[in-house]
C-alpha cells in the first residue's frame, strides 16, 4: 500500500502537481480505492447471503425471514460492513492529511447511522407484517405502536448525524431541545394524541381492524380497515372511506358490533301492531278450528274455564313458530310479549336472534320471517293496525 502510494505521487508530481497537492490528491485516490474495494466486498456478499437466503426459503418457507428478506432488511444489515471497512482503511490512505482523515470518517459515520436507521426502519416494517399475518386476527394491530418507534428512530438518528456533522456530543443536542419542548410538542401533537388514544383503544381492547364501528355523529358507520399512528381508516357500507383521528374514538362514542359478530346470534326486535278492534275471546269452536288449520297449534292445551284471547293465540303461535325454526338460535334469548297499548293498537313485541350474522342474508331471513307474521295474523281473526 505504501509503495502505490509513493508510485502515485511521483507520477501526479512529474505530471506538474505541487507536492502538498500531489500528497492530497494520492491520499484521496486511495481513499476512492478503498471505498470501491469495500463496495466491491458489499456486492459479493450481498450474491452470497441474499441469494442462499433466498434459494433456503424457496425450499423451506419460514414466514418471518421471508418479511426480513421482503423488506431487505439482510441487504441493509451487509450495507454496514463497506462502513466498518472504509473506517478502518481511510488511516492507511490519509497518512500526513489529519483533517482530510476526519472529515471522511465523519461521512463514513453518517453513512453507518443513516444504514442502521434504515435497517431498524425495515425490520420494524417486518415484524409488523409478520404479526398482521401471524396474530391480527387474535389480537391487536401494532401498526400504531411500530409509527411512534419509527418516529423516535429517525428522531434520534437525526439528532446523531446532526452531532457528529458539527463536532457536538449528543447530549448536548438533547438538553438544548428540551428548552424548545413546547415548540416540539405543537409539531408532534398529532402524533402525541394519536400514540395515547392508540394505547388506551388497544389496552382496553376497543378497536381491532376488521371491527364494524358505527360512530353516534354518523359520520362512519362500516368495517376498520387500518388504524395508524394519527389515522383510524372506515370503510362504510356504501364503499365509501372516512378517516378519523385515533383521539376521536376515545373522546366520542362509537358503537362496536364486535361483541354481535363473535356471539352466536344477530338480534331481532321487532313489533307487530294489532288492530285493537279485532281483539276477542275465543269460543271453543274457534279454538278447535285453530288447532286443526295449524300443525304448529295442533297440541295446545286450554282449560274450559280459561277465557282465552285471540292475540293470545297469536303470541302462542309466534313462539312456537321461532321455536321450531332452524335459523333461529335457540340458546338464546326468544320473547314474545305485548307492550302497552297506543294511538297505533297493541304493540307485539318479537325478540330473538338469527343463527346468520351476515347483513345481506339476515335481512332476508328476517323478512320472510315477519311476512309469515304479518299473514298470519288474519287465521286469528285479527287485523294489523293501520293509520287512516
Amino acid at each position: 500500500m505504501e509503495s502505490l502510494n509513493h508510485w502515485m505521487n511521483d507520477l501526479l508530481q512529474s505530471l506538474g502537481v505541487s507536492a502538498e497537492t500531489a500528497s492530497l490528491m494520492d491520499d484521496y485516490c486511495m481513499a476512492l480505492m478503498i471505498v470501491l474495494i469495500a463496495l466491491a466486498l458489499n456486492y459479493i456478499l450481498q450474491e452470497i447471503v441474499v441469494v442462499s437466503v433466498s434459494r433456503y426459503l424457496k425450499k423451506k418457507p419460514i414466514p418471518f425471514l421471508r418479511h426480513l428478506l421482503d423488506h431487505k432488511v439482510l441487504s441493509h444489515v451487509l450495507h454496514l460492513f463497506p462502513g466498518v471497512l472504509m473506517q478502518l482503511g481511510l488511516p492507511l490512505a490519509f497518512v500526513e492529511h489529519a483533517e482530510a482523515l476526519a472529515f471522511c470518517q465523519k461521512l463514513v459515520f453518517v453513512y453507518m447511522i443513516g444504514t442502521v436507521m434504515v435497517t431498524i426502519n425495515s425490520l420494524l416494517k417486518a415484524f409488523n407484517d409478520w404479526y398482521d399475518e401471524t396474530y391480527l386476527k387474535k389480537g391487536r394491530p401494532i401498526k400504531s405502536l411500530v409509527q411512534v418507534l419509527q418516529v423516535v428512530m429517525f428522531f434520534i438518528g437525526g439528532i446523531l448525524v446532526v452531532s457528529v456533522l458539527i463536532d457536538k456530543s449528543p447530549a448536548s443536542l438533547f438538553a438544548g431541545l428540551g428548552a424548545s419542548a413546547a415548540v416540539l410538542m405543537l409539531v408532534f401533537k398529532d402524533s402525541i394524541l394519536g400514540f395515547v388514544a392508540g394505547v388506551q383503544l388497544s389496552a382496553n381492547d376497543m378497536l381491532r381492524v376488521g371491527d364494524w364501528i358505527q360512530l353516534s355523529n354518523g359520520a362512519a358507520n362500516g368495517v376498520v380497515t387500518e388504524i395508524t399512528l394519527n389515522t383510524v381508516k372506515i370503510q362504510n357500507w356504501d364503499k365509501t372511506i372516512t378517516t378519523i383521528p385515533p383521539y376521536t374514538l376515545v373522546n366520542t362514542t362509537f358503537q362496536n358490533w364486535r361483541g354481535m359478530q363473535e356471539s352466536g346470534g344477530r338480534r331481532v326486535n321487532k313489533l307487530v301492531h294489532l288492530d285493537l278492534n279485532t281483539l276477542k275471546f275465543c269460543t271453543p269452536e274457534f279454538l278447535e278450528k285453530i288447532k286443526k288449520e295449524i300443525p304448529l297449534m295442533a297440541d295446545y292445551q286450554y282449560a274450559e274455564k280459561d277465557k282465552v284471547t285471540n292475540a293470545q293465540l297469536f303470541r302462542v303461535y309466534v313462539w312456537r313458530y321461532l321455536q321450531a325454526s332452524a335459523e333461529v338460535n335457540q340458546d338464546m334469548d326468544v320473547i314474545v310479549s305485548q307492550k302497552e297499548a297506543t294511538q297505533f293498537g297493541l304493540p307485539i313485541q318479537i325478540y330473538f336472534f338469527l343463527r346468520n350474522k351476515v347483513w345481506r342474508e339476515y335481512e332476508s331471513i328476517q323478512s320472510d320471517i315477519f311476512d309469515h307474521f304479518l299473514v298470519m295474523v288474519q287465521a286469528f281473526d285479527l287485523k294489523l293496525y293501520q293509520y287512516h
